[in-house]
């Protein structure tokens, strides 16, 4: 039975984050992640957005995680290698109304120190975005954007790189108390021990905080679904665009969020669902999402959308409630080694860097921390091929003539970068996993040229059964089998 010192239960942003920041102590720890890759949840289906504390009440959890991660952000990305874009938000009011509903917000984050928050008049939001209409705005300056797999990927990966045990595909299915306050975890993998552990499990929340305690909450499974417009279209806006919150839902409302990679996001629609794996995308509120964001910016295109999908926020309260409640993190009343992380939503992202910190002040309480001398920094992201000069280009490949084959032709990535992906020190192998690494699947035909070279890449390079090959999840094969076997023969 493998003993670990500390036990994380969700490989998402949060529980990465707290990976990584582990990794700088001589600690022996370990991630148990039931998908088959970091970020297989909610983590990966969001904004990406690097909110600044306007919307959370003074005093809250959320406030406090919120506006420590966002000054966090800056240092972290460095350090990860991860691009991040401080491009502002604005929040439009439309009428003399939601002007006094700016002011509110203004208040708020004022109480909550964020910096730079300023009320403009519609005129002024024009000159900077040209294709927005209001009356007035709530200008946040602190606002960024990331790409929320990308960072979560990278906090993961760093961290397995400096010694921290990543278990994709494997689900805890029960925790027990041993008589030296010690916990026996028990897997689909074997049963493992550990002197803490922590409740990173997001949706699952729930399940694993009733393993030693009665549950004293509800998860209301809160599904939004998303537009990804075509790349062209992305010079629509160059800061983000919200409307006033929608106080009836817990929710900030339809937004309009140019990412990293020059796509712009619409969306998310708000929906309580009863099962928090329905993560399908409908007609009904592709339509909606249109609707509301051609309110806000009336140019944009009908026919510009090449992907919808969909997230699921982990809410502690019903929609009739209003649908907000304050992030949990405690300690377990029945075993203080156990922690709990519960109702980790929006600004969850943001509050990653923070919330990890905090939690790793509460296991230091039980285990001595001291600092690693042979941390090993990030290593120097590389620059994308289709980023670099011919000249560049051309070097890589007399190298290796893998750079000069393309893969994906939306994207530009080739061969070199897909097996790059593959290569990753998880050890995740599925299409997901080279998507969120490289973008291989992720442009205007959306996979339909690269998943077959991408397919062929894993079997001949990989030496991967075409049979196991998967989609996303630990039983989203792909395959049955050869419909026609390939030989030497003449």
């Amino acid at each position: 039975m493998k003993h670990f010192q500390v036990a994380i239960i969700g490989g998402g942003v949060i529980g990465s984050a707290l990976a990584w920041n582990l990794s700088k102590y001589r600690i022996d720890a370990v991630v148990f992640e039931a998908g088959t890759d970091v970020t297989s949840g909610t983590s990966k289906a969001n904004s990406g957005v690097i909110h600044s504390g306007i919307n959370s009440p003074p005093r809250s959890h959320k406030a406090r995680f919120c506006v420590e991660g966002n000054t966090m952000f800056s240092t972290l990305t460095n350090e990860l290698g991860v691009p991040l874009k401080q491009i502002g938000k604005f929040v439009i009011a439309k009428n003399d109304d939601e002007i006094k509903e700016l002011e509110r917000l203004r208040n708020i984050g004022l109480q909550n120190g964020v910096p730079g928050l300023e009320i403009v008049d519609g005129s002024r939001v024009k000159k900077k975005e040209q294709n927005v209409s209001c009356v007035a705005a709530l200008w946040v300056p602190t606002a960024g954007i990331v790409l929320p797999y990308q960072l979560t990927i990278a906090l993961a990966e760093h961290a397995a790189e400096n010694g921290i045990k990543f278990l994709l595909e494997t689900t805890v299915n029960s925790l027990k108390e041993q008589h030296d306050n010690r916990l026996l975890i028990g897997t689909n993998r074997g049963i493992f021990q550990a002197d803490v552990v922590v409740n990173a499990a997001g949706l699952n929340c729930r399940e694993i905080f009733s393993f030693l305690d009665k549950p004293d909450f509800q998860v209301y499974p809160c599904r939004g679904e998303y537009l990804v417009l075509d790349k062209n279209y992305g010079s629509l806006v160059t800061s983000m665009v919200y409307p006033v919150p929608v106080k009836e839902l817990g929710v900030l409302g339809v937004h309009i969020t140019p990412t990293i990679e020059g796509n712009i996001l619409l969306g998310p629609s708000a929906e309580f669902i009863d099962d928090p794996e329905d993560k399908r995308t409908t007609k009904e509120k592709m339509k909606t999402l249109l609707k509301e964001a051609k309110d806000i910016i009336p140019a944009l295109p009908e026919n510009g959308v090449i992907n919808a999908y969909s997230g699921v926020r982990c809410k502690l309260a019903p929609p009739e409630s209003g649908g907000w409640m304050d992030f949990r993190i405690e300690e377990s009343q029945q075993n203080p080694h156990l922690i709990h992380l519960l109702g980790i939503e929006s600004p969850g992202l943001t509050a990653a860097p923070a919330i990890a910190k905090e939690v790793t002040t509460m296991i230091s309480q039980h285990i001595k921390l001291e600092q690693k001398r042979n941390y090993k920094p990030k290593k120097v992201r590389r620059t994308r091929f289709s980023e670099l000069s011919t000249e560049q280009q051309s070097i890589l490949i007399k190298k290796d003539e893998r750079w000069g084959r393309i893969i994906c032709r939306c994207e530009q990535v080739t061969e070199a970068e897909v097996i790059e992906a593959l290569s990753n020190p998880l050890g995740a192998r599925t299409l997901s996993a080279v998507k969120y690494r490289c973008r291989a699947g992720m442009g205007r035909c959306q996979g339909g040229f690269c998943t077959q070279h991408i397919t062929r890449i894993m079997i001949e390079q990989f030496h991967m059964d075409v049979t196991k090959l998967k989609m996303h999840s630990p039983k989203s094969y792909l395959f049955t089998g050869n419909t026609r076997m390939v030989t030497n023969d003449k």
